[in-house]
This record gives C-alpha cells, sequence and structure tokens, in this order.
C-alpha cells in the first residue's frame, strides 16, 4: 500500500510514559507519585490554609471527574477546565487569587509531566527517515496542547511533524472523527491516503477505521483485539516495525 501520509499517536506510541520519574510525595503517610507537591509549593503563598493532603485529593479527584466526562461521549475537558474544578475541590474562588495563578498552575503541572515522558533512542532516527518519505503529524488524546509540543521540542522531533493535533484544541478525543479531520485537512490528504499508528485498539485503531483509514496498532504483548473490532491493516511489535512496511 502506497501512502502520503503517516499519523502517530503520542503517550506509549512514539513515546513512553514512566510513572516512575514523577515527583514523589508523602501523603498521610505513603509515598504516592504527583505533581501535588509542586502544585502544593505554588500554592501555598497564596491560600496557606490548604495543606499538601488537600491539593492531592483535589488534583486526584479533579482528574477522575474530567476521565469521568470524557468517557460519556469522548468530548475533552482542556486543562484550564478541570484546574477550575481543582479550585472549585479547595472552596477557592480564582476571582479572590492573583491574575495568572491557574496558569501558572497549569504550567508547573505540565512542567512536571513532562519530564516523565522520554522518546525511545530508536524512534528519533526512523521519524527522521520517514519524514524525508511521508508527511507526518501527531494526532493525540490530551488535555493541554503545549505539554505535547514541549516534550517533541525537547527530544528534538517537533520538525519533523508537518501537524501536531490535540484533543484539547479540537475539543473532541479519539476516536471521535473530528480530530483525524482536523489532522488530515491539515496535512492536506485524505483517509485512504495515510496510516495510523496507535497502541490502543479501542481509540487509535478504531477511530482509523471508522473514517476509513488504514491502522498499524502496536500491539508488544499480542494482546487479543477487544470485541467488535476489526484487524488493523498492521499489528505491530514495536515502532522500530514500520520500517519494513513503509520501506525506511
Amino acid at each position: 500500500m502506497t501512502y502520503a501520509a503517516v499519523l502517530f499517536d503520542l503517550f506509549d506510541t512514539l513515546v513512553r510514559f514512566d510513572r516512575d520519574r514523577m515527583p514523589e510525595i508523602q501523603v498521610s503517610g505513603r509515598t504516592v507519585r504527583s505533581t501535588a507537591g509542586h502544585l502544593h509549593a505554588v500554592l501555598s503563598a497564596h491560600a496557606p490554609g490548604i495543606s499538601l493532603e488537600a491539593c492531592h485529593e483535589a488534583l486526584v479527584e479533579s482528574w477522575r471527574e474530567a476521565e469521568r466526562l470524557r468517557a460519556i461521549d469522548y468530548r475533552e475537558v482542556p486543562a484550564p477546565e478541570r484546574f477550575g474544578d481543582f479550585f472549585r475541590r479547595l472552596a477557592l474562588d480564582p476571582a479572590t487569587l492573583p491574575p495568572g495563578l491557574g496558569q501558572t498552575l497549569i504550567d508547573t503541572h505540565r512542567s512536571q509531566l513532562g519530564k516523565a515522558a522520554e522518546l525511545p533512542s530508536h524512534h528519533g532516527p526512523l521519524l527522521e527517515r520517514l519524514a524525508h518519505r511521508y508527511r507526518l503529524a501527531v494526532v493525540s488524546n490530551f488535555d493541554y496542547t503545549p505539554t505535547a509540543v514541549d516534550i517533541l521540542e525537547r527530544e528534538g522531533v517537533a520538525g519533523l511533524f508537518s501537524a501536531i493535533v490535540v484533543s484539547d484544541a479540537v475539543g473532541w478525543r479519539k476516536p471521535k472523527r473530528a480530530i483525524f479531520d482536523e489532522a488530515l485537512g491539515r496535512l492536506g490528504v485524505r483517509a485512504g491516503e495515510a496510516l495510523f499508528v496507535g497502541d490502543r485498539a479501542e481509540i487509535d485503531v478504531l477511530g482509523a477505521q471508522q473514517i476509513g483509514m488504514d491502522a498499524a496498532w502496536i500491539n508488544p504483548d499480542g494482546v487479543p483485539l477487544p470485541p467488535g473490532i476489526a484487524p488493523p491493516r498492521y499489528e505491530i511489535r514495536d515502532l522500530a516495525d514500520l520500517a519494513e512496511i513503509l520501506e525506511v
């Protein structure tokens, strides 16, 4: 099959997210990995009555609520909306806090999350070879585009992509058609001219199939497809397997 473009999922496809690289904090006698310690350090200067434990709980519960809402119809809950919920759970009125504090918290959270993502060493050379033959794009379910861009820029590969499309900017998450259409439109290609590469069958493979795009499913452990999802055109164990498929 001849393609004009290759589109990639971001987390656990292009980059690996390692929770063990997240900051450690002590909460109620437990060691947990969370950005809450850094958020608390910023927040405590303006709301000294907020404990680390309360900050951590509000962060976790705001994430759970965002995940619950996303599961209803795949509508994205962007970071500013989630952090609005975070403030409400702490009984804080953003209007009484310094202007820009919410953005500072988002940027602090973003910085620490980004440190936990890493591009495997063999992915960069593969992407460089692919970029010589195909138009490349990233299509990611994530609540804050700058985090995704930061990671790709830090790893030195952002310039290889003609489009970086993140669900917070589109409003919809994979497998909804809108986010795929946005990426294809920016690339100037049709679905039948592109290959989508991702690790989640229920969002990456299904989403691509629903708009007539071939999919390469990264399935390192050889798990079976979820019920109701047709086999993808390709099933691979590692991103390196694309070299043979795409002849680079």
